[in-house]
Formats: structure tokens, C-alpha cells, sequence
């Protein structure tokens, strides 16, 4: 498929998606799916609000890189931060660098920095888009485009779930979208700072985060039940019919 016939297709998909479910929110960590998907939301002027979650512990070319987005695109980001009395306990607890002792501790780690700041941030929505994609790693190579998050209780759309990384890449250079810097230094996925690195070459696009730990474990939670399992969302066709 063309990248034009891909690009109409996932933007119909956003608008039909936004049309059936509203209120809709954007969650973006800045990557070059969140970018791709936010260039589009912005040429096709659709009012959706857009927020990335701050952990306290993201590197400082995210930082940056954020001031870069909002000046492109004008548009308010609103940013999440967790509870510091929560971080407190887990630090004064575990240590500054607990959640490298353990799957338990590091899954306790996220749970306070992003899981529930994602709960707020998705409060009263009724629509959640989102940059994952099939070809990310093992654990994402069945998501959907379109399907019912149980666990947050809205519906939740992966609009380039299909699109390959160099799709992503045609996209940006076709439109001159800004990407995060740290692409360039061989991060396909960014997360906080302890708990990424650089990908080596023949890696996954999610190599690189909590490296220490089996592929099979490598989710936050964000997308995925406590167990580390994937969310097992009723499939949807149409515009919004459950299956």
C-alpha cells in the first residue's frame, strides 16, 4: 500500500473513531508514532486533546524536545505527573534505583510514575489513542486497530498499529516532522532514563527498554494487565460495533 493510501486510511480511522467515541485524548511519550499521529490530528484540525505523562526521571532531550512540539504545533500538551507522596514511599522504600532489583519492583515503579497518572489523565474519556504497533516487540504482535480497554473502561485506538517503522519515517520526511533526538543515537523506543538505552542492530524496537529483563516482561502496564499480560480487548468492527 501506498504511504498517501496509508495516510488516508489512518486519518479516516482517527475521525471515525472520534466521531463514535468522544471525548477522545491523545497520549503521546513524543516518539515517532505519537509524532506521526499528532501531525496528522493537527493537518486535519481535529480538536483532540493531547497529553504525555511526566515521570519525573525522563531524559533530558524529551525535556526539550517537548518545548520543540509545542512550539511546531501550538496546541496545548497537558503533562501528568505522579503523586510525589507515592514516589516518596517507593524511594524511601526500594531506593532511588529499586526497579532494578526486580520485575516486582520495577512494575511497583511504573505503577506510581505512569500508571496512575494515565488513570487521571483518562478520566472521563471515552477515547484513548495511542502509538502502539504490531512490529514494536513480542508482546505487541496482536494488538488492533480498534478495540475496548476493559481495564480503563473506554475504547482505545492504535491508528498506525499496521504501519511499519520506515512508514513512520516517510511520513516525517514528507511532512518535515520534528522527531525526538535521541532516534538519531539508536533509540527507537524512549522511556525514562535509567530504564533505556540504544538498540543494537539486528534488536527489536523494544530492546532497549529494561534491558535486564525477558522479553516477555517488558511492559510497563500502560497497555497491559498487573500479570504483564496484554490487555485481551474485544475486537471491533465497523465504527464501534462489538463483536
Amino acid at each position: 500500500m501506498e504511504l498517501t493510501q496509508k495516510i488516508n486510511r489512518t486519518l479516516s480511522l482517527i475521525q471515525s473513531a472520534i466521531q463514535a467515541h468522544s471525548p477522545a485524548t491523545m497520549a503521546t511519550a513524543l516518539g515517532l508514532e505519537g509524532m506521526v499521529i499528532l501531525d496528522m490530528i493537527e493537518r486535519a484540525g481535529l480538536e483532540i486533546e493531547v497529553f504525555t505523562l511526566d515521570t519525573g526521571r525522563l531524559p533530558d532531550e524529551t525535556y526539550a524536545f517537548m518545548d520543540v512540539v509545542r512550539a511546531r504545533y501550538k496546541r496545548p500538551m497537558r503533562v501528568y505527573f505522579p503523586q510525589p507522596a507515592q514516589v516518596e514511599e517507593f524511594v524511601l522504600a526500594h531506593g532511588v534505583n529499586g526497579f532494578y532489583r526486580g520485575v516486582d519492583l520495577r512494575k511497583r515503579c511504573c505503577e506510581v510514575r505512569k500508571i496512575e497518572p494515565l488513570r487521571r489523565a483518562l478520566a472521563g474519556k471515552k477515547l484513548w489513542i495511542t502509538g502502539l504497533r504490531k512490529e514494536q516487540s513480542v508482546t505487541r504482535t496482536d494488538i488492533e486497530a480498534l478495540a475496548h480497554d476493559e481495564i480503563n473502561g473506554l475504547m482505545k485506538l492504535n491508528p498506525v498499529a499496521d504501519w511499519s517503522e520506515e512508514d513512520l519515517w516517510a511520513y516525517t520526511r514528507y511532512y518535515d516532522v520534528p522527531t525526538h533526538p535521541l532516534h538519531k543515537q539508536g533509540y527507537p523506543s524512549i522511556g525514562c532514563a535509567p530504564c533505556t538505552r540504544a538498540v543494537q542492530p539486528g534488536e527489536d524496537a523494544r530492546a532497549g527498554r529494561w534491558w535486564w529483563e525477558e522479553p516477555e516482561s517488558k511492559e510497563c502496564g500502560l497497555h497491559f494487565d498487573p500479570t504483564g499480560k496484554l490487555v485481551r480487548a474485544k475486537l471491533v468492527k465497523g465504527e464501534g460495533e462489538m463483536v
